[in-house]
């Protein structure tokens, strides 16, 4: 037999999933507060506890594998040369391989700039620039202003491949803990994710999880392997995908609201359709967003900076909630469960705020224009208007009493007719809470992730 021990460590709750890969399914699950704060493994340890009491033998676990988003997640610094193009890209990069983009700095860095990445608490910077054969200046300039303020954290490079031996002399000449990959943005508008990606993940797993206080938990399990988000990515692109003759369930919009962030994640084409033209810097396939402004507890005061203050009086009247006091209740007592209906409901409107105003960063948008040729449709951004599904994950979903309602806000056009949301998708809940630790899985047993995937999402009646 091969039992695997699938553990999340995430920001809020560690989750553990059991998986008999002989018998092809889950057969426990069990979750804790996470203790990063103290000690990582209190929290494993409560929860082992609880996931043992639940199973029906004292089993011996073959393969014990995490990915975590603890201590804040992985958290990235974006620098590039044009804010629309390369930054952008960046951006990308960062949050495709699981990363919480703290912060974006575009051109010349300023001392303001370098300030702030010791302030954000910065994990790893991603310096791009210059397509390849094209600016070098911005990115020379850029790496030597990181050196004169002796950085200590990894430095990625990943830009302009003509200047690549000066960028190296000068992470040598400033002991800058520095590494090279593939140009992001080797042709305008063109991405190339995979190798900065690659380098960012070798990055975590040698260096992050031992600084965020993780490394220690090592000694107990085999190996954290990724950032939660990436094996939350890498589980939606199985599941869209499907793998040899297990069928996928097509393109897919999953939504993530968590304590921290909302993560919204589509897996399609950018578009279907052949009359409109695409604007801007190319979308992936598995295109991943994230929001921190946007969660139910850590970041819940984000939610009101989001409104004007004539949308908050609306909404209070409205609901009849006070959200001001709520939410900053929240962010004081990030440990909050709700137990009693006041707490459920005003948790459920923040969920759904957070969903709606994620998919309104996330989505792609098209406008007509009128030419003399005729009516011209101009596309920036994802079209999702023919997604299949929309996939409801995070604690405050899968607990609802009312998940569709949550999962509507991200076909929720309201005033945003431009806005090129999913049109009539099915709905499904991760109601076992497995989407990470079928990221995990993925890595060794892809088809067995699948079929767990496919056999527990759980189908919602649709709002009406």
């Amino acid at each position: 037999m091969r039992y695997y021990l699938l553990i999340d460590f995430g920001s809020t709750f560690t989750k553990l999933t059991a998986v008999d890969a002989a018998f092809g399914d889950i057969i426990g699950t069990a979750s804790h507060f996470t203790t990063v704060a103290t000690d990582i493994r209190d929290g494993y340890h409560n929860a082992l506890k609880i996931l043992y009491q639940k199973l029906s033998s004292n089993i011996k676990f073959d393969h014990t594998i995490a990915c975590s988003s603890a201590a804040g997640g992985l958290k990235m610094a974006a620098i590039g040369l044009v804010q629309e193009l390369t930054v952008e890209a960046t951006k990308r990069v960062c949050l495709g391989a699981g990363a919480k983009v703290d912060l974006v700095c575009a051109h010349h860095l300023t001392k303001r700039d370098i300030q702030n990445i010791a302030d954000y608490k910065i994990d790893i910077i991603l310096l791009a620039g210059g397509s390849d054969g094209g600016n070098t200046e911005s990115v020379l300039f850029n790496a030597r202003k990181l050196g004169e303020a002796k950085i200590k954290i990894p430095v990625v490079y990943a830009g302009n491949r003509s200047c690549q031996d000066e960028i190296e002399d000068i992470f040598h000449e400033y002991g800058i803990n520095g590494y090279i990959s593939e140009n992001v943005m080797p042709k305008i508008n063109i991405l190339n994710v995979r190798s900065a990606r690659d380098k960012i993940r070798e990055i975590f797993l040698k260096q992050i999880i031992e600084a965020k206080g993780i490394k220690k938990i090592e000694a107990e399990i085999d190996r954290v392997i990724l950032p939660t988000p990436e094996a939350v990515l890498q589980a939606a692109e199985l599941l869209s995908k499907g793998y040899l003759d297990e069928a996928g369930l097509g393109d897919i919009v999953l939504t993530d609201v968590g304590g921290a962030t909302t993560d919204m994640y589509s897996i399609c084409n950018s578009t279907n359709r052949s009359d409109v033209v695409l604007h801007g810097l190319e979308e992936p396939f598995a295109k991943r967003t994230v929001e921190g402004d946007l969660g139910m507890r850590y970041s819940a005061p984000g939610i009101i900076k989001t409104l004007t203050k004539e949308e908050v009086i609306q909404i209070n009247k409205a609901k009849n909630v006070d959200l001001e006091k709520e939410v900053n209740y929240r962010y004081s007592h990030v440990d909050m469960v709700p137990n009693n209906p006041h707490d459920e409901y005003v948790d459920q409107l923040l969920a759904e705020m957070c969903v709606y105003r994620a998919m309104n960063r996330h989505v792609g948008r098209i406008e007509e224009v009128l030419t003399p040729m005729g009516i011209i449709y101009n596309q920036i951004g994802k079209d999702l208007t023919g997604v299949e599904y929309v996939i409801g994950t995070g604690g405050v979903v899968i607990n609802s009493k009312a998940p569709s309602e949550i999962l509507f806000q991200a076909t929720n056009i309201k005033n945003m007719p431009g806005e090129l949301r999913p049109h009539d998708p099915k709905y499904l809940l991760d109601k076992d809470y497995l989407l990470a630790s079928m990221g995990l899985l993925s890595q060794t047993e892809p088809a067995l992730a699948l079929k767990i995937m496919k056999k527990h999402l759980m189908p919602l009646e649709k709002k009406v």
